[in-house]
């Protein structure tokens, strides 16, 4: 009897698997990531109606925008933000030139969500690409069609580019893209009329470098010279079109592993081979500054320069807790520069919280351009701190990871809510466990590196960071994607 039990449950279990996977087929089989038709419409209207209230070609004033954006830079890996192994004399003339912020932080811990986010102006979750995809050949791209999560930017969405585009600016990308490998998702389709670059991370296969939707070097290719590569198409997009206002956006792959350094810098750094890279990347940002100023387009260009995500294997996280993929400080807040000639003072350190969502809604108050009205943008305008030192305008900000709301700070406290905690052991092993702690409140006036719970010292902080966070989960979970009407 027992045997016969036995067998009995060995038959269900396996005639369970058997249905599971084929469930799991036939969901691969029918997917499709399906776009908003409502909204992708008020999208297409949106970008019509502010084409039709603005040209920039019927004006001289309209600034140039670059954006320079480095994959996996902690915030101590600069010169001007406290690192005395890499040498960054060019980004460390930029800041003093220009702004830091201090208190700036990427939209999310890992890649792909921070740059839907910084793009659209939208948290992650709202924007409906809270996590890390993969090229469409990997099984973790199954896994997630499997499960019914997005695979690509949806084309509902409004990038700054779509916008800069629409009221007459030339659009460019030069560098990792990792919002999407096909269309309606890439560079093309979501305003940059240039795009020369990598669709993801460059530890990621098949790895080949675009000009717009064509490969142009195929994988595996040399990653020594990928900068330099990046740093002469950046000029070239800046000269051919120096007569007319221009949005450059330049991501780069690096320092994400894995590092290659050009033949010039290799065995030169303080830093090692990870300081050769960031050294690369600093001579990168001399040469695009040089090419802005030999074409007399330095007075009427904004530069802003950041990372998408705190260090993953190497590099600093400047003093604070914990590193990328993590809602730590070390995870999420990264180095922010400001250069403006003319327009911004230098020698300027502001302490005042943003964030990566700030950028679409601040790129459009400057060149006073509405927002759209059928979503949320969660980001608001840090316009006024830039040009005239002002004060922050965020009471509160959030920390995700994936489509979950880990922590939320103040100008000074930060709450955490009770989660798993990764804890290595103390001998080799090749895993780690993930311990329930928390929740925490953690004073950043005086505790930057997140080490001193002080829940019972202020209960009403926590009851109030509580409240926040309950009233952000409720308003996500009735309307996910933020939609307006």
């Amino acid at each position: 009897m027992v045997k016969s039990f036995f067998k009995w449950l060995g038959v269900g279990l396996a005639s369970l698997c058997i249905v599971a996977i084929l469930v799991a087929l036939v969901r691969l089989s029918f997917y499709e990531q399906l776009e908003n038709n409502i909204h992708l419409a008020e999208k297409k209207d949106y970008l019509k109606k502010i084409a039709q209230k603005v040209s920039v070609s019927d004006s001289k004033g309209y600034p140039n925008v670059v954006l320079i954006l480095f994959d996996d830079m902690g915030y101590g890996d600069i010169g001007s933000f406290g690192n005395t192994s890499i040498a960054t004399p060019n980004l460390d003339t930029i800041a003093d030139q220009g702004i830091k912020l201090t208190n700036y932080y990427s939209p999310s811990p890992v890649c792909t969500p921070s740059r839907a986010a910084m793009l659209t102006g939208r948290y992650a979750p709202r924007a409906g690409l809270p996590n890390l995809i993969m090229p469409s050949e990997h099984l973790m791209t199954s896994i997630q069609k499997i499960s019914g999560d997005n695979v690509r930017l949806p084309a509902d969405e409004i990038t700054i580019a779509e916008t800069l585009q629409a009221v007459g600016y030339r659009t460019g990308m030069v560098g990792k893209w990792h919002l999407g490998d096909h269309s309606p998702s890439l560079p093309n389709d979501f305003g940059f009329d240039y795009f020369f670059g990598a669709h993801y991370s460059n530890d990621m296969a098949p790895f080949s470098i675009y000009r717009n939707r064509n490969i142009v070097d195929k994988h595996p290719i040399d990653q020594t010279t990928l900068t330099s590569r990046f740093t002469e198409e950046a000029v070239n997009f800046i000269e051919k079109n120096k007569d007319e206002p221009f949005f450059l956006y330049m991501p780069h792959n690096f320092p994400h592993v894995p590092l290659s350094s050009s033949g010039e810098q290799k065995g030169k750094s303080l830093g090692g081979l990870y300081g050769d890279v960031v050294e690369d990347l600093d001579n990168s940002v001399a040469t695009v500054i040089h090419a802005l100023k030999a074409n007399k387009l330095d007075d009427n260009t904004l530069v802003i320069i950041t990372s998408d995500n705190g260090p993953w294997w190497e590099g600093g996280s400047g003093g604070f807790r914990s590193r990328k993929g993590d809602t730590f400080e070390g995870g999420m807040r990264v180095p922010f520069i400001v250069w403006w000639p003319g327009t911004i003072d230098g020698r300027q350190e502001i302490d005042g919280m943003a964030s990566g969502i700030d950028l679409f809604p601040t790129i459009l108050d400057i060149l006073d351009l509405p927002q759209p009205s059928d979503r949320s943008i969660d980001g608001l305008s840090i316009k006024n701190m830039l040009l005239d030192n002002g004060k922050t305008p965020h009471k509160s900000l959030y920390y995700y990871t994936d489509e979950d709301l880990f922590a939320v700070r103040t100008e000074r406290f930060k709450y955490h809510v009770r989660r798993p905690i990764v804890h290595t052991a103390a001998w080799q092993v090749p895993f780690a466990v993930a311990m329930n702690q928390g929740p925490w409140l953690f004073d950043l006036d005086r505790d930057k590196d997140e080490s001193y719970n002080v829940s019972e010292k202020y209960p009403e902080q926590v009851r109030r960071l509580q409240n926040l966070m309950d009233q952000r989960n409720l308003e996500m979970s009735e309307n996910p994607r933020g939609w307006l009407h």
